[in-house]
């Protein structure tokens, strides 16, 4: 007889502020075998410091937390490592926040207030590679046809250090990501500006008051 083949549980690790939210879906994921909670951090900061020494398959991701929120806590995560699954765990079933999710590279959105069995259908989505939203968030996948899509927190940080005359090159050593990264923010900026040169991001910038460090408002 051939011994069964053994599956390996999916790692997943749960960062909320609330410990009785992030205990409560511990306790809920312990009890299927097929999965192991590796840890439950309480900010997007302890997220990015420790997920590659965990190594999650899935990270299930509060919005609002102190030091680092989830939503740039996802995006320096997905540039470290692409591959990573990210859920977003919300009370907000505000279209904003979760185009704002999707558009920062989560491949699920989550209220708190679901089935708990339905966090565990999320978790087996995403895994196999596809969107999972609860019934509450789909309604907001498809953003309007007449609104432009916005920069996120990083896109809106390298557009600023490229208006200074950065190149590509220095934003990667500054910001401790990879050129290729760098090169990818770069385009997606100017997809969502609907800009095509260097010269027409600087002067976006200066019109927007980016260089004066007000923000990019759009």
């Amino acid at each position: 007889m051939h011994d069964p083949i053994k599956v390996m549980p999916i790692k997943v690790m749960i960062v909320d502020d609330h410990p009785m939210v992030a205990e409560g879906i511990q306790s809920i994921l312990e009890s299927y075998d097929d999965v192991d909670v590796v840890a439950c951090l309480s900010n997007g900061r302890a997220a990015i410091d420790q997920f590659e020494a965990l190594d999650p398959d899935v990270i299930l991701m509060d919005l609002n937390m102190p030091e680092i929120g989830g939503l740039s806590a996802t995006e320096i995560i997905l540039e470290r490592r692409p591959g990573t699954r990210i859920v977003i765990l919300s009370m907000h079933d505000n279209p904003e926040y979760i185009s704002s999710a999707l558009s920062h590279g989560a491949m699920g959105y989550l209220l708190k207030d679901v089935p708990t069995d339905e966090i565990k259908l999320a978790i087996d989505t995403v895994m196999q590679g596809a969107q999972y939203l609860c019934t509450g968030a789909q309604g907001s996948l498809q953003p309007k046809d007449d609104e432009r899509e916005s920069l996120t927190e990083r896109e809106q940080t390298i557009l600023l250090q490229l208006a200074q005359g950065q190149s590509n090159k220095e934003v990667a050593l500054t910001l401790d990501i990879s050129v290729r990264t760098v090169e990818t923010h770069r385009k997606n900026i100017k997809r969502k500006l609907g800009i095509s040169s260097t010269a027409g991001l600087t002067r976006y910038a200066m019109e927007h008051g980016v260089l004066q460090g007000t923000g990019v408002r759009l």
